[in-house]
């Protein structure tokens, strides 16, 4: 719905109360035009209910409303003396018209001035505190701070597989919902299923409440995935279907580009105007390397250096690779095999293989070598392995990646990309064909607009135009995982409005890989994401203090008993 419509929906609502309510305004000693005016009529019921006039305030937040607005019908009825569990179920499932039948056909009632609030039963008790508990909750993780668990390995060395973080929402500013009927604190999926958590429609135009920061180069940020349109976000050839900004898929990455700056990958490392991006020394950028040994490869090699990403590569002479039966063959199956080297001897490889064909065209797994993910420090050590061959960086030249934009114009690889400019609220681009493919899907699915190409013409919004001006700030996620990341370089840039929050704090770290109690990264529980040097942990601190407190109450507490 646009805003008119949202206008009147509003308008039409208030007439409602009005008519539901204005008899039970004048029986509570209120003025009947008073169940009319929008808003105020809100402040005078709460006063009618004996609830304090805040909730009004909780009645206009999306989701948090869905809660209360039971609860409000429930109360109404109440305060009129209708506290029977039928007078509770019709309040409830009648959406709140059964006020209807108190206004105009119940005999005999009365307002009930200063009721008692508290629950009469143990049930209701238990009711009233799990329903305040979920407005709470609901709260904070709409507009204060959200969990969130690391799914990949994007940020390996700096986030890890497993990580548990609280993400604030204050940094950069709340974002009110834009989705209004869900199921508070589930994102896209009920829980356990496929099924969505929420309804599309209606939707509230969405804005940002103030910020305590701007988002900065080098930021870790969580946002809305912009171009997820997946139901099984671990499917990505499965089902489809549209997703409101709000319900997309969150994903976190290091913001590399902010809005205003241009950005260039060379030979895998970031340029921002110009100059090499200098990132925290918290960060440790990855990337692919052949390591090639003296020795066939072994377990303890592979904990030595602590590799967590590395996989087998296979080896064919290079006089049979070039054989054009070998080619047939390969072709003919569908093999996806990538050269990571090769000289007048030997091709290595790397891809998936099955074994029976392997043995057709002669290729065999090569035991002295190995494809691995390291940061430049750690292959800049082992160059100085004795037992160490060649460490090679894996810099990609290829021409076919079909990267961001997506257009044949743009050769782009995930080591060689840009420069591409990174949109800024209110700055201006030139329009061109050539340019067009940046600055499209902007355009379109970002900004509302309509697009036609007609010839050398480009066509907005039923204008021949060769400009664009920009209404909100974009900006360039990566991960630092370069050659292992779902990032900018795939799908283009994140707007603004899909920015969730900024990571501020670990409070779990879990290592599926661990054996019993070191599956938990004691070292990294309690740490903050931000920061310089080696991360801290506050668990100890926090374990002094909370026992503490307990030891105080317990003390507190026998010395009012004596």
């Amino acid at each position: 719905m646009n805003g008119t419509n949202w206008i009147i929906f509003f308008i039409v609502i208030q007439f409602l109360h009005g008519l539901a309510t204005w008899k039970l305004y004048v029986k509570a000693d209120r003025k009947a035009w008073e169940a009319f005016v929008p808003v105020y009529n809100a402040v005078i019921l709460m006063k009618i209910i004996n609830r304090p006039w805040w909730w009004t305030i909780l009645l206009f937040l999306p989701i948090v409303n869905l809660i209360l607005f039971p609860v409000i019908w429930v109360e109404i009825a109440r305060s009129f003396g209708k506290n029977s569990a039928t007078d509770t179920f019709l309040a409830i499932f009648t959406l709140g018209f059964y006020s209807f039948y108190l206004n105009y056909v119940a005999k005999d009632i009365q307002h009930i001035k200063d009721r008692d609030l508290h629950p009469r039963t143990e049930f209701g008790d238990w009711v009233s505190s799990i329903l305040f508990a979920v407005i709470a909750a609901t709260i904070v993780h709409t507009y204060i701070i959200q969990p969130f668990v690391i799914p990949t390995s994007s940020l390996e060395k700096t986030l890890l597989i497993g990580d548990f973080l609280l993400v604030s929402k204050v940094h950069y500013g709340p974002r009110t919902p834009g989705t209004t009927v869900a199921v508070p604190m589930v994102h896209d999926a009920i829980p356990g299923t496929t099924t969505p958590s929420y309804l599309k429609k209606p939707q509230l135009p969405m804005f940002r409440l103030p910020a305590f920061e701007t988002i900065k180069n080098n930021d870790i940020v969580v946002f809305n995935w912009p171009v997820d349109t997946l139901v099984d976000i671990n499917n990505p050839y499965g089902e489809v279907r549209y997703k409101p900004v709000d319900k997309k898929t969150n994903y976190v990455k290091r913001c590399v580009g902010i809005p205003g700056d241009t950005l260039s990958i060379k030979d895998g490392y970031v340029y921002i105007n110009g100059k090499k991006n200098q990132l925290p020394d918290r960060a440790k950028p990855q990337y692919f390397y052949l390591v090639e040994t003296k020795n066939p490869l072994s377990q303890s090699f592979i904990d030595q250096y602590k590799l967590t990403e590395w996989g087998q590569v296979k080896s064919i002479s290079t006089k049979q690779w070039n054989n054009e039966k070998v080619q047939n063959v390969i072709r003919t199956n569908n093999i996806a095999l990538d050269v990571v080297k090769q000289d007048s001897i030997k091709t290595i490889v790397l891809g998936s293989v099955d074994e029976k064909l392997m043995k057709i065209i002669g290729m065999d797994y090569d035991r002295n070598a190995l494809y691995a993910n390291l940061t430049d420090e750690l292959a800049k050590t082992m160059r100085t392995d004795p037992s160490v061959i060649n460490v090679k960086k894996d810099i990609s030249t290829s021409t076919t990646e079909q990267l961001f934009p997506k257009s044949p114009d743009y050769t782009w690889n995930r080591d060689f990309f840009g420069p591409i400019y990174i949109p800024e609220a209110g700055q201006t681009v030139k329009l061109n064909l050539e340019t067009l493919p940046l600055y499209k899907r902007i355009i379109t699915a970002y900004e509302g607009n309509t697009l036609k190409v007609n010839g050398n013409q480009i066509i907005i919004n039923g204008k021949v135009t060769d400009s664009y001006t920009f209404t909100q700030d974009y900006y360039w996620m990566m991960g630092d995982n370069r050659h292992n990341s779902q990032d900018a370089r795939m799908w283009g840039f994140v707007p603004f409005n899909h920015v969730v929050g900024k990571p501020v704090f670990i409070w779990m770290s879990w290592d599926t890989n661990g054996e019993g109690i070191n599956k938990i990264r004691w070292d990294r529980v309690f740490t903050t994401v931000g920061g310089s040097g080696k991360p801290v942990s506050y668990l100890i601190p926090f374990l002094v203090v909370l026992g503490a407190i307990i030891a105080f109450n317990k003390f507190r507490k026998r010395k009012k008993a004596a």
